[in-house]
């Protein structure tokens, strides 16, 4: 049974946790601002009607350095199992101010005791589902390469785990009926659809008799799932899309080609794109916002390539104007530290550097670059290069197709 949930408009918003370790107190403090306060305010001057803001960002995808760092936290707050509040909560001041918030959920979601799984079938703790409802997500995309991982079961158990924490999800489904209703959220008294797509499942094939599974992305498919959307009385419909080649930062031609199609034949409102683990591009097209990809919102690979633990959340402010929908986007670079493997010498970057104040990476947590850096004091150099750098090369990526000229720009300046 699906839980009762207040509209995206009304919901409880939780205040910055407190007392946080290094990197998660510096990117839950300082002068972030009221970026929607502001976008209202932008509204009325202009004498526009509604608006809204949405706050969208990449995949979420739990390796196992991540259970671990959440059993650990778990035990330093003095319960057992599995919290990822400590590991998430760098972005919380962001996701928790805009009037929707939206998830990618790539993989399956297990049993609270586990066992669970890592690459290629990933069956991880479902208690980052609890995470990603505190942080101040609305609702998740749940088409992906992984979503059949698990077959039916695993579907089944993902989707019933997000109804129990008051998460709206697309794009994978239980049933025939249930598949059949679009996703419309009431955002500030604006109907919103989402909708949500993959590419592949990874070999896997849907189901014949059961089609209904996941959501394999055509552009046919993806046009009537718009149309069947508009028809149940959506305003605004927005595409979450896990699309294009892993690990590369610029978007594949499959990517372009569909993105103008869409652009150019569909009266989607913005395009969000998952899969490649590395930050990509936005573009408006023929007037279409399109984030080719978002890189990793939480991840942990194996080995990571310094790509992989850089990220953006997109900030996107809907204003009605004349009875059509006008999008400015915006980006939040940000960066998951990583602790230093077990084995590191003293001086490695990292670690301690004795006779000063500065702390060491001790663990997995996912920082907002620019927050960090406006409060810098305990952050070791390596740490401010490392940082400056993520922020410099997401927005370099961002802006890599001409988006400048649209009005991309970051939602907060690095500090002097």
């Amino acid at each position: 049974m699906t839980s009762p949930t207040r509209p995206a408009s009304t919901r409880t918003r939780f205040p910055a946790l407190l007392a946080l370790p290094l990197g998660l107190a510096l990117a839950a403090c300082g002068p972030f601002g009221d970026p929607k306060a502001a976008s209202d305010a932008e509204g009325k001057a202009g004498g526009a009607g509604r608006s809204f803001t949405v706050a969208a960002a990449g995949d979420i995808l739990i390796h196992p350095q991540l259970t671990d760092q959440a059993a650990r936290d778990a035990k330093a707050a003095g319960h057992k199992g599995y919290d990822f509040d400590r590991i998430m909560a760098g972005v919380k001041p962001v996701i928790s101010k805009a009037d929707l918030g939206i998830c990618h959920m790539e993989p399956v979601l297990g049993q609270p005791n586990g066992p669970f799984q890592t690459y290629p079938n990933f069956l991880v703790p479902p208690q980052i589902a609890k995470t990603i409802k505190n942080v101040g997500y609305d609702t998740c995309s749940t088409a992906s390469n992984h979503t059949l991982d698990h077959g039916e079961d695993g579907v089944r158990n993902t989707l019933d785990t997000l109804d129990r924490e008051g998460l709206k999800h697309t794009g994978s489904a239980r049933n025939q009926a249930e598949a059949d209703k679009p996703l419309i959220l009431d955002v500030k008294g604006v109907k919103v659809a989402q909708i949500s797509f993959a590419f592949g499942f990874n070999g896997r094939e849907v189901p014949a008799d059961k089609p209904w599974l996941a959501n394999l992305t055509s552009f046919r498919a993806i046009a009537d799932a718009e149309k069947k959307a508009r028809a149940a009385g959506a305003e605004v419909v927005i595409l979450s899309i896990h699309w294009g080649r892993e690990h590369q930062p610029n978007p594949s031609n499959p990517q372009l080609d569909l993105a103008r199609r869409i652009a150019k034949e569909t009266g989607i409102n913005l395009v969000i794109g998952h899969h490649a683990h590395v930050v990509q591009p936005m573009e408006k097209v023929d007037g279409t916002w399109v984030a080719y990809g978002l890189g990793n919102q939480l991840a942990r690979h194996d080995v990571p390539t310094g790509l992989t633990e850089e990220g953006a959340i997109g900030w996107f402010d809907f204003t009605e104007k004349n009875g059509t929908w006008d999008v400015r986007a915006r980006f939040v670079p940000t960066f998951t530290d990583i602790p230093p493997d077990p084995g590191a010498t003293a001086g490695t970057a990292g670690t301690e550097t004795p006779g000063t104040g500065s702390q060491p990476v001790r663990d997995h947590r996912l920082v907002n670059v620019a927050e960090a850096l406006r409060d810098d004091k305990n952050l070791l150099p390596e740490q401010k290069a490392r940082y400056r750098l993520a922020f410099e090369r997401t927005q370099g990526t961002m802006l890599n197709r001409g988006a400048a000229k649209d009005g991309l720009r970051p939602l907060q300046d690095l500090p002097d």
